[in-house]
């Protein structure tokens, strides 16, 4: 697989390391000169320019790659970057790095990212499933299809305690993906049986209800909102919008 990184700070270089290691075939781009680090990953080719440039992605060959990153500082460039790769190069996956939650919202299909990664929101993610017991916990959307992987521990009161997989009936939309038990994560089967402290892995389409979720795992759903709002977005993420020279 070629890879192309937009970005060569010490993210970057970090998922150049990793992929180069599954034997993919790396390619790193960035603006700054002291970013050039070049014996950190001596395996990968580098380019000293503009990663917002159609230039410079045309130099890099990114029309030739099967999936570009986006892992700049800067969540402007990145959605410039994404943008470009997927409109003008056809790249068949994108993945961008979101450096500020606030921008997150813009991180979809109309900027060109398939893949939004949020430290900041994986992070607190791991905390929560840390610590929560019998909540459900986000993990990771897929910004393209709206799809989401969700957490949760089985209390010891949860009414599937003791069930078999065949003998439960998943709300719509959902899928029980895998089952963590101790250290041992295994793909559940029909004949499987629950037990208090299981790991619960589930693939919830766009159209699946929470709520749905939540009484079947623990009994009480958690009351639902009387109305729920989205948030109107700060100005500086519609500055974003409007950038024309960002920074890589």
């Amino acid at each position: 697989m070629r890879v192309v990184i937009a970005g060569a700070g010490s993210v970057g270089r970090s998922i150049a390391r990793e992929l180069l290691g599954h034997d993919h075939d790396v390619t790193l781009i960035d603006r700054q000169p002291g970013a050039m680090r070049v014996a950190q990953v001596a395996e990968a080719d580098w380019l000293l320019a503009d990663a917002c440039e159609l230039s410079t992605l045309s130099d890099a060959r990114v029309a030739e790659c099967d999936v570009i990153v986006a892992a700049t500082g800067d969540d402007k460039a990145n959605l410039v970057v994404s943008l470009l790769a997927k409109t003008e190069f056809g790249v068949p996956r994108t993945v961008a790095r979101v450096n500020n939650p606030r921008n997150e919202w813009m991180f979809d299909e109309s900027w060109g990212v398939d893949v939004a990664v949020s430290t900041p929101r994986i992070m607190t993610a791991m905390v929560e499933e840390a610590v929560a017991v019998g909540d459900l916990v986000r993990i990771f959307t897929f910004h393209q299809s709206g799809a989401e992987i969700l957490e949760i521990t089985l209390p010891e009161s949860s009414p599937l305690v003791g069930l078999r997989i065949a003998a439960i009936v998943w709300p719509a939309d959902t899928v029980l993906a895998a089952i963590v038990r101790g250290s041992q994560p295994f793909a559940p089967t029909d004949d499987d049986t629950l037990e208090v402290g299981d790991e619960l892995l589930i693939v919830a389409g766009r159209e699946a209800d929470p709520h749905a979720l939540e009484t079947l795992f623990v009994g009480t759903p958690t009351p639902r909102p009387a109305e729920e709002t989205r948030p109107p977005a700060p100005e500086s993420d519609h500055d974003a919008r409007g950038a024309t020279s960002p920074t890589a």
